[in-house]
């Protein structure tokens, strides 16, 4: 199967200050389909953002390799990098910090169209118009500031500056988190249908498992710097293989009160450890309900155990 992007062995380490390592990344492998979502979940501090940063070049890796359409980045030249880059873009968490306050709507969008060169003077302006209503906004707020306009509307700002130059592949960053759950939806209808129009290819990253079960098509499973599990969302949410995913399904609020307060205990034991100095072995071992003697000495591979369905745990070895 051929892929847009796919990441081999892929690692990033921060270097810290009295010579530690922060090894947010330590050798996952990732590969995304030309019009598919794969969703990227896991706890907070897991590496899900540091993974998507470093996918559209905004951290350099520390080693592993990145191939768009089959070539391996490090080996494009100076204007196939550029193409590459222009075509991997971001949508991130925070609408309120990741655009410029002292920009008009007009100018913060067509940001990559100026960088790139692509478009100048009314054509570009047309431009903004039309991006400006894909997203779901008027013609009239192209001369107007970031201040002036809600969470929601702000990342709908980000989502129109990140489609100006035509991507291919989008990386939505915790892209709803920071809004009002009544906003949330709306701003994934708008994905969903931006995605089919434009044949666009998303890596969704969140902590909300259902919202990722709505969007996605694959949803590959996060710890410590780790990929532990990958499958088609229908076959995860149905039958989850790592202990971890199913501690992480089992989390999931119900709204009925009584069938929550029901519910078994956690399956998750204590708090994350530091990604500082991970456990040795499988790096899920110090919480895990079900671990046994190997699961502290030996770190489990990625293997397949259904079709397209790899676990890394040493139960389903």
């Amino acid at each position: 199967m051929s892929y847009l992007i796919e990441v081999r062995n892929l690692k990033k380490y921060f270097d810290l200050r009295g010579g530690k390592t922060l090894k947010a990344l330590d050798g996952i492998d990732l590969a995304l389909a030309e019009g598919e979502t794969l969703g990227l979940v896991g706890e907070s501090g897991c590496g899900k953002s540091t993974a998507g940063r470093t996918l559209v070049g905004l951290y350099s890796a520390t080693s592993g390799e990145i191939f768009y359409k089959g070539r391996d980045i490090r080996e494009l030249n100076k204007t196939e990098h550029r193409e590459f880059v222009r075509t991997a873009q971001i949508i991130f968490q925070d609408p309120y910090a990741s655009i410029n306050p002292y920009m008009t709507v007009g100018d913060i969008i067509a940001e990559g169209i100026d960088n790139y060169k692509l478009l100048r003077g009314k054509a570009r302006r047309e431009r903004i118009y039309e991006l400006l209503e894909l997203v779901g906004l008027n013609r009239g707020h192209i001369t107007r500031y970031p201040h002036e306009f809600s969470g929601g509307q702000r990342q709908r700002i980000g989502i129109a500056r990140a489609l100006a130059v035509e991507p291919g592949l989008i990386v939505c960053d915790e892209p709803i988190s920071a809004l009002d759950v009544s906003i949330q939806a709306q701003v994934i209808n708008l994905l969903s249908k931006l995605q089919r129009r434009f044949e666009l290819t998303y890596l969704f990253i969140s902590h909300d498992l259902s919202m990722v079960r709505y969007i996605s098509n694959r949803v590959a499973v996060m710890y410590l710097g780790k990929i532990i599990e990958t499958a088609p969302s229908e076959a995860l949410y149905a039958q989850p293989r790592h202990p971890y995913t199913q501690g992480l399904l089992a989390a999931i609020p119900i709204p009925d009160p009584e069938i929550e307060s029901a519910r078994a205990a956690p399956l998750m034991e204590g708090e994350v450890p530091s990604p500082l100095s991970p456990p040795e072995g499988c790096r899920f071992s110090t919480r895990c309900p079900k671990r046994m003697t190997d699961c502290k000495r030996t770190e489990p591979p990625l293997i397949e155990v259904a079709d397209n369905h790899y676990v890394a745990c040493h139960l389903c070895g």
